[in-house]
């Protein structure tokens, strides 16, 4: 039975779109958990945001796991977005706010009975900054038919500072971001249906931290049920940390604020804590100095020896990486072209040792400006991404791999060049001939497996399943096709987590 829809007429602009003086949008309402909610018709999609999917996380609630939303008496306007979470801007200081857990969504029907396909987003940003209003749901919900839910989390001090020592109440608030995004999974669960959406068939898809986060799902028995496949893009486990690295960064944290307790940070207002952590995150270089902890309490052990003990072969993946991810990176922080000790100090923490030696190896080769770019792409993102298919293949799970190469100017894909395609808008791109083919191939197969099927074919042939050991995956660029790899590097000396400190 569908639901009863009200619309009133508003005028307004449509999402990238703007109407001409005399075109009016419409907004449409539908009943969750808390109460109604009102959003705006933006072309053939409805879209509610900034809906509130836990209690705001401030006042006594400050550092402590997410709680239920409260309900509400009035019906709640929806139409705007929420307010990212607390981060620095590009000078060091604050944007966004503590009170940040909402979520957005884009569909195409209010239908309770439309049991459409539900695609979560969650974004990526070094797990300190970026939004849910970053990606455009508009990409799966208006010819795809897939529900499509984009989350905010807390980042950075507020959604991964260890704090258990400061008391058995902050146990796990080194994992406050991978509890919100349970939390926005529950309530999905709950509700999605009054958006058209089957509970059932969600699939938690994220890129770089965004799949750093989405991986450590796997790990954390509170998230087992509710979500059935994953797309891990340029990302995996390697952000999940031990309590010694995470009180390592909250140590270098005090410092820079100058205190001696760990419960002296739970007073300390966002914008010393965020300013501290833009000062010791110095750039690009702390893009792992964040992320969920082994704390006992929501992460019990090694994400690789839990899935292994875990067996799920319910859930599917869709997982890769981009040809030469780390040359971003590099762009940023230009000592990584020469790498040394102390940079690869800086990014990597004690795990240094095994990428200087491994680059020493290379440069000694041949060309030492290759090597560097070869070696970080190894450990910053190829080995972690095929360690986790690697070891979900062998829990018996189905996988898919693929590897984004293209670049228009032909040096192959470096970091993010695959969000392009993955989201692609029709109407809303600058790509040429060669571009527009490939955004279609992997929007499609994108598509085809958010709707539970496999990939499928590119180009007439056939994106084949992945299985420990043979690397067999999909490369899109300029001709794509399947590719069984000779080989993919793995340090088995260097740990799961990408940085480390001891």
């Amino acid at each position: 039975m569908k639901n009863i829809i009200r619309r009133i007429p508003v005028c307004t602009f449509l999402l990238g779109i703007v109407l001409s003086s005399n075109s009016s949008a419409q907004t449409v309402v539908t009943k969750v958990s808390g109460g109604w909610i009102k959003g705006i018709e933006e072309g053939p999609t409805l879209v509610f945001k900034g809906v509130p999917y836990a209690k705001p996380p401030v006042g006594p609630l400050r550092f402590m796991p997410p709680q239920p939303a409260a309900s509400w008496k009035d019906t709640l306007s929806c139409e705007k977005f929420g307010s990212p979470a607390s981060q620095a801007d590009s000078q060091g200081g604050l944007k966004g706010s503590e009170d940040c857990l909402t979520l957005n969504v884009y569909t195409p029907t209010t239908a309770r009975d439309a049991k459409l396909p539900v695609l979560v987003w969650v974004h990526g940003g070094a797990l300190t900054g970026g939004s849910g209003m970053g990606m455009n749901g508009h990409a799966f919900a208006d010819d795809d038919s897939v529900v499509t839910v984009t989350i905010n989390y807390r980042l950075g001090v507020f959604g991964f500072m260890y704090l258990g020592d400061a008391g058995k109440a902050y146990q796990s608030s080194g994992n406050n971001g991978l509890l919100d995004l349970i939390m926005a999974l529950k309530w999905i669960r709950q509700n999605i249906a009054a958006f058209g959406g089957d509970a059932s068939k969600v699939t938690v898809m994220g890129e770089s931290a965004g799949a750093k986060l989405t991986s450590a799902l796997l790990a954390a028995p509170q998230a087992k049920g509710y979500f059935n496949q994953q797309i891990l893009e340029s990302g995996a486990v390697q952000c999940i940390r031990d309590t010694v690295t995470a009180k390592g960064i909250r140590q270098r944290l005090m410092t820079e604020l100058g205190v001696s307790k760990p419960a002296d940070l739970l007073k300390i207002s966002a914008e010393k804590l965020i300013a501290a952590q833009a000062e010791i995150s110095n750039g690009a270089q702390g893009t792992n100095y964040f992320g969920p902890v082994i704390d006992g309490a929501v992460i019990l052990q090694d994400s690789y020896q839990y899935i292994l003990k875990n067996r799920n072969d319910k859930v599917r993946f869709l997982i890769g990486t981009n040809k030469f991810e780390s040359k971003m990176f590099m762009g940023f922080d230009k000592r990584l072209n020469h790498p040394d000790s102390t940079v690869l100090y800086g990014w990597f923490g004690d795990n240094y040792r095994y990428v200087l030696s491994n680059f020493e190896a290379e440069a000694k080769k041949g060309n030492a400006d290759s090597a560097a770019i070869k070696v970080l792409n190894q450990y910053m993102y190829q080995m972690h991404s095929y360690r986790l298919a690697n070891t979900l293949a062998q829990a018996g799970s189905h996988v898919w791999m693929y590897r984004f190469d293209y670049k228009r100017d032909g040096t192959g894909a470096t970091h993010a060049d695959e969000l392009g395609y993955v989201w692609f808008l029709p109407k809303q791109n600058n790509l040429n001939q060669t571009e527009l083919q490939l955004a279609g191939q992997i929007h499609q197969t994108w598509v085809n497996f958010i709707k539970g099927k496999a990939p499928g074919e590119v180009r007439g042939l056939q994106w084949p399943h992945f299985v420990a050991g043979e690397n067999n995956i999909m490369v899109f660029d300029t001709v794509s096709g399947p590719v069984q790899l000779g080989s993919v590097y793995n340090d088995k000396a260097s740990p799961s987590s990408c940085f480390m400190l001891k």
